[in-house]
């Protein structure tokens, strides 16, 4: 179902940031969204995104003025199963096109802790924006062990009502609500 994605959403160009931000662009490999919703009270089904694109704005100084962008194609989505990723592609949910994207940009970010903050941003997801807020942690930055540069890692989490975006199909029945939670690494641009 498409309102899980994204939140995933989750992030491509960036407002504003400070002179101190420092551009950052995801590690692909490293970087996941994971959703899920529950089927008719008798399971819980997960679906994911990987490999997607994305920068980050990152003042360590000053993380409230970071930002962040994300964008991955809808049909990046994985669900495990062949029969499900078709259903979900078809118009009872996306109708998705090849070119169909999932977009995420930040609009604000409130720091709540030594490591947390609150990023609210304009999520788009079957051609609908709402604004999101994703409750974000800073795992760790420093330099990477192996590639020798400076990276960061974060882990966020938002629940998104797939309704709201026009992929209610099957509401109540199957679950509105969906639980998203994202985990990325990213490393610091080269000049």
């Amino acid at each position: 179902m498409k309102s899980f994605v994204l939140a995933a959403g989750l992030m491509a160009a960036a407002t504003i940031a400070s002179a101190d931000a420092e551009k950052y662009v995801l590690d692909a490999s490293h970087s996941q969204i994971v959703f899920s919703y529950n089927h008719l009270g008798y399971s819980t089904t997960y679906g994911m995104f990987s490999g997607f694109e994305g920068e980050i704005m990152f003042d360590q100084e000053d993380p409230a003025a970071s930002s962040v962008s994300v964008s991955m194609p809808v049909k990046s989505m994985i669900t495990g199963w062949e029969e499900r990723f078709g259903h979900f592609m078809s118009p009872d949910f996306f109708g998705a096109t090849d070119d169909e994207m999932v977009t995420f940009v930040s609009t604000s970010i409130e720091v709540t802790g030594e490591n947390t903050a609150l990023i609210t941003g304009d999520l788009t997801l079957n051609e609908v924006t709402k604004s999101v807020v994703l409750d974000a942690k800073l795992n760790q930055a420093g330099d990477h062990p192996m590639a020798g540069k400076p990276w960061a890692g974060f882990d966020a989490t938002t629940t998104l009502v797939r309704s709201e975006y026009n992929l209610g199909q099957f509401a109540p029945f199957v679950g509105d609500e969906v639980p998203v939670t994202i985990s990325i690494e990213a490393m610091k641009a080269d000049s």
